[in-house]
């Protein structure tokens, strides 16, 4: 896979193959559909389904590229940024006590103030958080925005470059300037002519097919093809997010716990409107997906459901792996009434 072969341009929109069903009482209700690919680290796609050239805004499921810069410019030693806040710079978190808290001490490191991110402001996603915070009459800040990690981390990056640090998520800026050669590199895209969207955070996202999505995950997986300082540095990443994956997302996440349940086995980042990515290191395989109708449902079913068919979820883990393999649907008064499982017509197992 070469800079110079991609295209941007998508062939079609006939309906992607990829079928996550959702039944009640054993009848299908509703299905959600999707594209993916599978790619190992030489560039080869080993499976896909669907127009896997389509370009894809990858959201929050890059974030680990984004974050590849700030390590390896040696920003993250610089700050003296622990492994779990290397992870933080990763993710996409609840915003639960123990992300708001690292996001800071990251800040404090660098000399900065939560008025320093420029990511907005959000209610913590776990409605237990967001409840305590209003009955003690607490608004939520900056540091509470699910990308307040990868921000402290861009942060990071302007400050150890000597650039300035006010509109450090600006296209031009030097941060992104960096972080989007990292993307081209490792995706092997040419995002030269590619005008970028904006992220619910405020920084530029660029559209990339699923394919270029794969393999620079699979990169990931596997990178020994990349200069040292690259490999080390995503070495560091993976070593740092397999070790605290409770910061990647947080309580009851799937990123978070389906990487408890596979270990070093899986590095699992979801995005915004239905896209996944996972780097499976003993592989040297890169999976993406997008989910057509964003939902986090069906993406999250399908990403279980290719882990599953690659053969990186053992027997003994099917168990704990069954609420998102195969999640039930309750009701008001927490009586399963239905389901949510991949189609048989694309999943072999």
């Amino acid at each position: 896979m070469s800079q110079d072969a991609i295209s941007l341009s998508s062939s079609g929109d006939a309906a992607n193959p990829l079928t996550v069903e959702v039944t009640r009482n054993g009848v299908v209700e509703s299905r959600h559909r999707g594209y993916a690919a599978i790619v190992d680290f030489t560039g080869k796609v080993q499976e896909s389904w669907g127009d896997i050239k389509r370009p894809t805004f990858p959201r929050s499921a890059i974030k680990a590229v984004q974050a590849l810069p700030m390590v390896e410019s040696g920003a993250a030693e610089a700050a003296g940024f622990t492994d779990a806040e290397v992870a933080l710079a990763c993710s996409s978190h609840n915003g639960e006590v123990g992300h708001t808290e690292t996001t800071l001490s990251m800040l404090t490191k660098l000399g900065l103030t939560e008025a320093d991110l420029e990511c907005g402001s959000h209610w913590p996603y776990r409605e237990e958080d967001a409840h305590r915070m209003a009955r003690a009459g607490e608004e939520p800040n900056q540091l509470h925005n699910n990308c307040s990690g990868k921000h402290a981390g861009m942060l990071a990056l302007a400050k150890h470059l000597g650039v300035p640090t006010k509109g450090y998520v600006n296209q031009t800026h030097a941060v992104q300037q960096r972080i989007v050669g990292a993307m081209e590199q490792l995706c092997a895209v040419d995002l030269s002519d590619v005008a970028p969207g904006i992220d619910g955070c405020s920084a530029p996202n660029w559209p990339i097919p699923l394919e270029n999505l794969a393999y620079g995950f699979a990169r990931i997986a596997e990178p020994k093809d990349l200069p040292e300082a690259r490999a080390k540095a995503i070495e560091r990443i993976k070593a740092s997010v397999f070790a605290n994956p409770f910061m990647v997302a947080g309580t009851g996440r799937f990123c978070t716990e389906v990487m408890k349940i596979l270990g070093d086995k899986a590095f699992i980042k979801t995005g915004a409107e239905g896209v996944f990515c996972a780097s499976l290191p003993a592989y040297g395989l890169g999976v993406a997906l997008k989910c057509d109708d964003g939902a986090t449902r069906g993406s999250e079913t399908m990403m279980a459901a290719l882990l599953r068919q690659i053969g990186v979820i053992d027997e003994d883990q099917m168990a704990a792996m069954g609420p998102w393999l195969n999640p039930s649907l309750k009701n008001r008064a927490d009586r399963v009434v239905g389901d949510i499982r991949a189609a048989k017509s694309w999943i072999s197992f």
